[in-house]
């Protein structure tokens, strides 16, 4: 491991936090890392000499479709280029390591690492600030050892391969059910415009461009949102609102000037 590629996405800010600390642990033991984000990069443009790195967070049992987008049109290699994943999620998975797994060794990679690591819920009921702060704790000494393992070749990639399938292809289920004209109609998130002061934070934070600000005009949302809560949890007026949070609430593990920069 000379050099790491690391190519992630992260929603309301956990999987980049645990990013920043693999790149923080890889670069204090001399492996430099260059930092992608998967909404700007083009597969195609992905460096097999170096070692590949996956972030992302979990959704619907998986991920989001962009994300698997991406790791499906990955090229092949015949150099086995090392790749490892990392992803940051409330709960349960169960339909992403396997899977991916799979993906990336049948076009020639060599799997060295998987760890799913439990951060702070953004949806549904979220937790008070001193609860979040010590999952975000104990999730960033995971990613520090993580990191390790893999420099050390102590990491593994399990797979099991029955109950990953069909966790996968209910997952992807799920997915198409986000996609669905009549989801995006009823959980459609909205702007408060008595709040919303046209920043455009909340279009330059999409990755998926759902979000428009016409001039003179409040921001719009279209129906293709993936609903990684982005623009709801990086308001700076908690202008924006998701039918899916308990009780209103938001949480987010930064803020949207650390996406921007």
């Amino acid at each position: 491991m000379e050099t790491v590629d690391f190519y992630f996405f992260s929603g309301t800010g956990n999987t980049l936090l645990v990013v920043k600390k693999m790149q923080e642990t890889f670069q204090e033991n001399g492996i430099p890392v260059n930092l992608y984000k998967i909404e700007e990069s083009n597969p195609e443009d992905v460096n097999l000499e170096h070692t590949i790195g996956l972030g992302f967070p979990i959704a619907e049992l998986s991920t989001y479709n962009f994300v698997w987008k991406f790791i499906r049109a990955l090229p092949v290699t015949d150099s086995a280029t090392e790749v490892f994943m990392v992803d940051t999620l409330g709960g349960f998975s169960g339909g992403i390591v396997g899977p991916v797994h799979e993906i990336v060794k049948k076009k020639g990679y060599k799997p060295v690492g998987a760890k799913e690591i439990v951060m702070p819920p953004n949806i549904f009921y979220i937790q008070d600030e001193e609860t979040c702060h010590e999952k975000v704790q104990k999730g960033l000494l995971k990613a520090e050892e993580y990191a390790l393992d893999l420099i050390n070749e102590k990491s593994r990639w399990g797979r099991v391969p029955l109950l990953s399938d069909a966790l996968y292809y209910t997952s992807i289920a799920s997915l198409k059910i986000t996609e669905s004209n009549l989801n995006q109609k009823l959980l459609r998130l909205q702007t408060d415009n008595q709040e919303c002061r046209k920043c455009s934070i909340c279009v330059r934070l999409c990755p998926v461009d759902n979000i428009t600000l016409e001039e003179g005009n409040y921001p719009e949302h279209g129906f293709n949102c993936e609903y990684c809560l982005r623009c709801t949890s990086l308001c700076p007026r908690g202008a924006i609102s998701c039918p899916c949070n308990y009780k209103g609430k938001t949480y987010r593990a930064v803020k949207a000037k650390d996406f921007l920069k």
